[in-house]
């Protein structure tokens, strides 16, 4: 069952780009291909599976597709439209080996759409995750810190505006626009996998995974672009300590205590190398400043050897050149590190409004408090960072920091 529900979570966006690039109507496509999947995922563990499950997977979809066309007066013209400029066979794929093999064109295929210009840039980043990256509504409102009911709303309307768009390949006016979108997305999708927001796991490779594969193929098709090489670099240099970020029980090992023999050495290499190349290819923008502070950690040999000193003058550049207030947290953590607790902790308290009720923000406030001595404020504000994270190893690790501190001595 695991092998067919990986099969699934892979092939899915390929197919729903696949039917979006030949008929166009993304929600019903969508709709399709979730009855297309129910369908494998009853069959296939009992009957095997097919040698060409996502050819399977596009034939299945496209009937159901055809239906629900047919079913609709409104869009009879355009079905007809579709029929008449399609060949009966055109949803099977050839099987393996023969002809050409589209699934990672038609996966980039739904990335582009999802991040139509007539889309808000909100909305763009919200239906990509859902469709692409396979994140439920909940798990992308954590990532955006907005209710679930609030990015429930936000689908549902670009799945409606979608529903007016021809579908075409984008115009080079639209391409910067659109690139920016997709690499949001994908960075988003990447950070939801190295560290769930939600759950038992802390670590989710599926997503992770995905989201190098699909940096990986942005940067086939742009190899001279800045940001994707700045991104990819930054996703392979943070995944490469993921082997040692949890240990036997899969508790959550923070950075500085982590066994750096356990990283993976190769991708350190490899995405040290791309941020050379990344600040060789334009001016930094924000994925190349966080991949440089990303290689300056992974780089050093301890944590005692890092060089704070230069991972705040890197932070400091980001700040400039980002408003996302993570960045100004991060730059909190090196503040304290170069300048003392008690100045990172005024740094951090600055934040309060922009992140409130942010778990990360009360668990870096602890750790801060903590390293200036107030025992009983970093303990407090490691449990209420406990309460407000809905990841079960963040709250795990997070309570038995605060129990680690004791109680003042009231004699």
């Amino acid at each position: 069952m695991n092998e067919t529900e990986d099969l699934l979570r892979t092939h899915a966006p390929q197919v729903l780009g696949a039917l979006v690039r030949r008929y166009g109507h993304f929600d019903l496509a969508e709709d399709s291909v979730q009855e297309a999947l129910l369908a494998a995922a009853g069959q296939w563990p009992a009957q095997g599976v097919p040698d060409n499950p996502r050819g399977w997977l596009i034939k299945v979809a496209s009937r159901r597709l055809t239906d629900l066309l047919r079913a609709d007066e409104a869009r009879r013209r355009r079905e007809e439209t579709a029929a008449a400029l399609t060949p009966r066979d055109a949803f099977t794929a050839p099987p393996p080996g023969e002809g050409r093999t589209p699934s990672e064109d038609d996966t980039l295929t739904l990335l582009f759409l999802c991040c139509h210009p007539e889309l808000a840039p909100a909305a763009q980043v919200a239906l990509t995750l859902r469709a692409v990256g396979g994140l439920t509504t909940a798990e992308i409102a954590r990532a955006h810190l907005v209710p679930e009911a609030t990015m429930a709303q936000r689908v549902a309307r670009a799945k409606r505006r979608l529903r007016s768009i021809p579908f075409r390949e984008p115009l080079p006016e639209d391409r910067d626009q659109r690139l920016a979108a997709v690499l949001q997305v994908l960075y988003l999708i990447f950070n939801e996998g190295y560290t769930a927001t939600s759950g038992t796991e802390l670590h989710r490779a599926d997503l992770a995974g995905e989201a190098i594969r699909l940096t990986r193929r942005v940067r086939g098709l742009l190899p001279r672009e800045g940001a994707v090489t700045g991104l990819l670099a930054l996703m392979l240099l943070t995944e490469a300590r993921g082997a040692a970020r949890t240990g036997e029980h899969g508790e959550l090992i923070p950075l500085d205590e982590q066994d750096r023999s356990r990283w993976d050495r190769r991708a350190v290499a490899e995405g040290s190398a791309l941020v050379e190349e990344a600040l060789r290819q334009g001016p930094a923008g924000p994925y190349q400043l966080q991949a440089a502070i990303a290689a300056l950690h992974d780089e050093a040999p301890d944590a005692d050897s890092t060089d704070w000193p230069q991972i705040l003058a890197l932070y400091d550049l980001l700040v400039r050149r980002t408003p996302e207030p993570a960045a100004a947290l991060g730059r909190a953590v090196a503040v304290a590190m170069v300048h003392g607790p008690e100045a990172g902790l005024a740094e951090a308290d600055a934040l309060a409004d922009r992140l409130a009720g942010y778990h990360r923000l009360d668990a870096v406030r602890a750790h801060l408090l903590e390293r200036a001595g107030d025992g009983e404020g970093a303990r407090a504000a490691y449990l209420l960072a406990a309460g407000r994270t809905l990841s079960v190893p963040e709250a795990e690790y997070l309570r038995k920091r605060a129990a680690r501190i004791l109680p003042r001595n009231p004699g």
